[in-house]
């Protein structure tokens, strides 16, 4: 797939100055936040002096946050080139994808045991959420509230390492899900967020756990992660 270097790079609007995050977290949290909204494609190329002037900052700011972004394996830096878009190779989508279906699975397995009935309650506003915006075509609404549930789920665990973990795994999920073209429905994974819940309801930690192995397999299943090798003779051959 060859890069999109001429693709528009579009972030979010830059926020104002924060008091606790610092710019650098700022410019972070915009990139992976176009990137999991589906505003910036696999390859698109992420021009320094661009983002500098979105948020008024030097290009050495800009170049700390590409440097953590390229650690998370959001972004790829390539010596005389710049920065771009991570394009994950087809090994990383399944490595990603085993990695969510052995964390995911325990985190719910885990919640089903100790979850609160103010955990439920948020959780079911959070599925009222997805559902208004699956039905209003929100795309971008919607994307980021599908994936923000796998990590509300780790937050009710109180391990904000966990929470942080899964949220990585999500926004690399997403590159994969743009550059692999998923089948899966918006509708469809909302359907199986409500069972998990309904699981976790029952305080059922075998189902929840099996529910969300299941969800994450079904996401991975309609990813085109096995492309057919091209006939030659056949693509090749004069028409007519």
């Amino acid at each position: 797939m060859p890069r999109k270097r001429d693709a528009t790079l579009r972030l979010v609007d830059a926020p104002p100055p924060a008091r606790t995050a610092s710019v650098t977290d700022q410019i972070v949290d915009s990139v992976t936040t176009a990137i999991v909204e589906r505003r910036l494609m696999p390859g698109t190329r992420l021009v320094e002096q661009q983002i500098a002037d979105v948020f008024s900052v030097s290009r050495t700011v800009v170049r700390q946050a590409l440097n953590q972004l390229s650690r998370d394996r959001l972004v790829t830096l390539e010596p005389a080139r710049g920065a771009f878009v991570a394009m994950p190779s087809i090994d990383e989508a399944r490595q990603v994808f085993e990695v969510r279906r052995l964390l995911e699975g325990g985190v719910a397995r885990q919640l089903a045991a100790q979850i609160t009935d103010a955990q439920l309650a948020e959780l079911r506003a959070h599925l009222r959420d997805e559902r208004a915006a699956v039905a209003r075509v929100d795309v971008s609404g919607r994307t980021r509230l599908l994936a923000d549930f796998h990590v509300v789920l780790a937050r009710l665990l109180g391990n904000q390492v966990l929470a942080e973990l899964v949220g990585d795994l999500l926004s690399r999920s997403q590159l994969i899900a743009l550059m692999y073209q998923s089948g899966h429905s918006a509708g469809h994974s909302q359907s199986e967020h409500v069972d998990i819940v309904e699981a976790l309801a029952k305080r059922d930690g075998r189902a929840a756990g099996r529910l969300m192995e299941q969800h994450i397999t079904s996401v991975e299943r309609n990813l085109r992660l096995d492309p057919r090798t091209p006939d030659l003779a056949t693509v090749l051959r004069p028409k007519g």
